[in-house]
């Protein structure tokens, strides 16, 4: 890998699995299925990455009459997206896949454009992390047919348990969107 130096890779030996491999699983999932599985769940997992940073930066640079609401909003709704982003990854792993990881696989599978490193007014950021939340529920829907198509009806539930969350935090989103909610707290108070 000369054309990546920052990277750090340890001794071939200690490699238990390469990236991009999907081995045999103890889920009796077969393997062919299982690389389909984990090939989309990757995409989820950079998403849900992708939009975890986006919306913690824009908790971080959140300013006016609204910023305490807000920033509450935003580090719960974090949170709730770093918690499906692990239990997405170790899914990924049990099917016998390795999750993505690092800056190249997060833009492998991004499914989303990554936000510049600029700080942007608080309509706009939040609608950006709006279209992030609506590509995320398009993706997992689209992945919970694949999963139950080939026969993977557990990784279907697990995301069909999550959409719920991702759903309900893009609705708080476009409602603060919409025309002056940005100054009305009831918007906020009850996502939190």
């Amino acid at each position: 890998m000369a054309s990546t130096p920052h990277l750090r890779s340890p001794d071939p030996v200690h490699r238990r699995q390469e990236w991009g491999t999907v081995t045999d699983n103890a889920l009796g999932i077969e393997r062919a299925a299982a690389e389909q599985v984990v090939e989309a769940l990757n995409r989820d997992v950079s998403g849900l990455y992708l939009l975890f940073n986006q919306v913690r930066k824009h908790k971080w640079t959140v300013e006016g009459a609204e910023f305490e609401l807000l920033k509450a909003f935003l580090a719960d709704a974090a949170d709730r997206l770093s918690t499906i982003t692990d239990e997405v990854a170790v899914r990924v792993h049990a099917l016998g896949g390795v999750p993505v990881c690092g800056p190249m696989g997060i833009r492998q599978y991004a499914p989303m454009d990554i936000e510049a490193a600029h700080r942007y007014d608080v309509r706009s950021s939040l609608a950006r992390d709006l279209d992030g939340y609506a590509t995320l529920v398009v993706g997992m829907r689209e992945h919970i047919e694949l999963a139950e198509r080939v026969g993977d009806t557990a990784t279907g539930e697990l995301l069909r348990r999550h959409l719920p969350t991702l759903e309900a935090d893009g609705d708080t989103l476009a409602k603060c969107l919409a025309g002056d909610t940005l100054v009305r707290r009831d918007v906020l108070g009850a996502r939190r």
